[in-house]
């Protein structure tokens, strides 16, 4: 009942402004016409004006109207607004506010169920549902089924290019055969001192150069976390096979970077703040710029001159997920061709490791670092920081194959959701998540049975290890051949870079037939059913589809899905 309460009148008002530019034609004719007497009620002047406008220009009502019809009630009020409703218009302007918003102007849009009316607004909400307004509103539907467009085929999404900045290594190849390995990349922080902390250990990348890759006057300014993005971004596109000659011929205008944050800049804040203990003066005049999570995107577009879609979105450790599902959906709607995707984070800095002690986050295990980072192990304690890059070249099936390009996997689709319950726990009967999973498998049209490889979002922590496992059972309990590991047990969680690496993880044992273990299950939780858990060593399988989940602090949760090229 809200919803028709609010549809009626709301088409009026669109349709009065709207419909203003007929209006405003016969107006400065006669200018007499619209002038009522004073005993015409309110709404009689104002159905006048909708009938005047009407038979004035019934062409433009129907432009209109199939506006309103076949696109967004966005798409409306961006073209309709841009006009002045007519003068008469504004003399009823109370009645339309009135019988729209009531006294509370945006109760009735949410459907509020308390709110109260005076006898007067409850004759104007109905006057607003009767009469001629509301026939313009609904007649002409008939009219206009006819001229909607047919929904355009969606384009086929392949992945052909990976890039990594990770604590295991920075070549993408390299960095699966550690994780093979059950090699750990957790150990003692270097980068600052943290002798004074309850936490002294993460997955910290010890080695990292730029050269060749990034101007050296721009790897001196820059924050971390936008090296990371720059390196890992044009490290996919040498794996993908796009050279300086291939480059060229590529339409720019056809290519974006959509590559996320979670944290952003916060080495070069962090050292504003401290050069602004002695003056302004002393602060690095791209403190601000360089902080935010959206410029690494707007940098790697730049060198490249790629004029695509070009942005970032940050859901905290979600923040990869999100953007690989929507830099896909740019190229399944033919708004792109080629698009760069994943995360990078690098907060492993004072300000970032004291803020997630206080938290009481992260693990403690500081004697023994390549044993903290234990998902679903009875003994886990706590994520470990981790820090890097994780960056997916997606490109459209047919524009792959027009330039030979080695085809790694399919992206199939994926979904998101919200748990809408706490800023950092987890919903109790994870209901967020399932919703995610099942969403992302009707989205990309894959059946719970052909999942048989999941990298789980999976941190190391109490309450998170057990919800998402108990979600991966509720959704995918008949599928005998499931398999499930956490890349953290390696790497620690890189945060926004979390689900652009583990993303690459998924696309390698797609591409090798090998799923890396879970290093550290020395004693599964009770709760844990370990047949779906890849053990310590490493296990063949032969992948026909692929989930990848990612979580975020405010409770964002995201799917998405790979399988092998056919």
């Amino acid at each position: 009942m809200a919803t028709s309460s609010v549809a009626s009148p709301l088409c009026t008002w669109l349709l009065a402004a709207c419909m203003s530019v007929a209006c405003d034609s016969d107006h400065s004719r006669n200018p007499s016409l619209f002038h009522s007497s004073k005993r015409m009620s309110r709404w009689a002047r104002r159905r006048k004006v909708i009938s005047k406008c009407i038979s004035g220009s019934s062409e433009f009502n129907r432009g209109l109207i199939s506006s309103f019809y076949g696109s967004s009630i966005q798409s409306l009020t961006s073209s309709c607004l841009a006009f002045e409703p007519c003068d008469e218009y504004y003399s009823s302007i109370r009645l339309s506010s009135l019988g729209f918003f009531g006294d509370n102007r945006f109760s009735l849009l949410f459907g509020s169920k308390n709110d109260t009316f005076s006898g007067r607004q409850r004759r104007m909400n109905r006057a607003v549902h009767s009469g001629e307004a509301m026939a313009v509103a609904v007649e002409p539907t008939k009219e206009l089924t006819a001229l909607n467009k047919p929904l355009t085929k969606q384009r086929r999404v392949v992945v052909t290019g990976l890039g990594v900045v990770t604590p295991l290594g920075h070549d993408p190849d390299f960095f699966y055969n550690n994780l093979l390995e059950g090699v750990s990349g957790i150990s003692e922080i270097e980068t600052f001192d943290c002798a004074q902390y309850p936490t002294r250990i993460a997955g910290e990348i010890k080695s990292f150069s730029t050269d060749g890759w990034v101007a050296p006057k721009l790897s001196k300014r820059m924050d971390k976390f936008m090296l990371y993005m720059l390196l890992a971004g044009k490290k996919a596109l040498a794996d993908g096979g796009i050279t300086e000659d291939a480059m060229d011929e590529l339409n720019k205008e056809k290519c974006g970077v959509l590559i996320g944050s979670a944290m952003g800049g916060m080495k070069v804040f962090y050292d504003a703040i401290e050069a602004l203990r002695i003056s302004y003066r002393k602060m690095n005049p791209f403190c601000v710029p360089f902080a935010t999570t959206n410029m690494g995107s707007a940098i790697l577009a730049m060198d490249l001159g790629w004029m695509g879609p070009n942005y970032s979105i940050s859901t905290a450790c979600a923040t990869s997920n999100f953007c690989i599902l929507n830099a896909a959906h740019h190229i399944s709607r033919g708004e792109a061709d080629v698009m760069l995707c994943g995360g990078s984070d690098a907060a492993i800095i004072p300000i970032g490791l004291g803020g997630f002690v206080a938290c009481r986050a992260l693990s403690q295990r500081n004697s023994d670092p390549t044993k903290a980072s234990r998902p679903w192990d009875i003994n886990r304690d706590g994520f470990v920081m981790g820090e890097g890059a994780g960056v997916l070249l997606l490109e459209e099936l047919e524009h792959a194959k027009k330039r030979g390009a080695n085809i790694y996997a399919e992206f199939l689709g994926g979904s998101f959701s919200c748990d809408a319950y706490h800023m950092t726990e987890p919903h109790p009967d994870g209901a967020g998540v399932i919703l995610c999973i099942e969403n992302a498998l009707a989205q990309s049209g894959v059946s719970r049975e052909d999942v048989n490889y999941i990298n789980a979002h999976a941190t190391s922590t109490l309450a998170g290890d057990l919800k998402e496992y108990q979600a991966l059972v509720h959704c995918f309990s008949q599928n005998p051949e499931l398999r499930v590991n956490s890349t953290k047990s390696m790497i620690g969680h890189l945060l926004g870079a979390a689900g652009g690496v583990e993303a690459v993880a998924t696309v390698q044992a797609i591409r090798t037939g090998w799923v890396h273990p879970n290093i550290n299950l020395e004693n599964p939780d009770a709760s844990v059913d370990t047949k779906l858990l890849v053990g310590v060593k490493k296990e063949r399988l032969n992948i026909k589809a692929a989930l990848s989940n990612s979580f975020g602090f405010g409770g964002h949760n995201s799917s998405i899905l790979f399988a092998p090229y056919k």
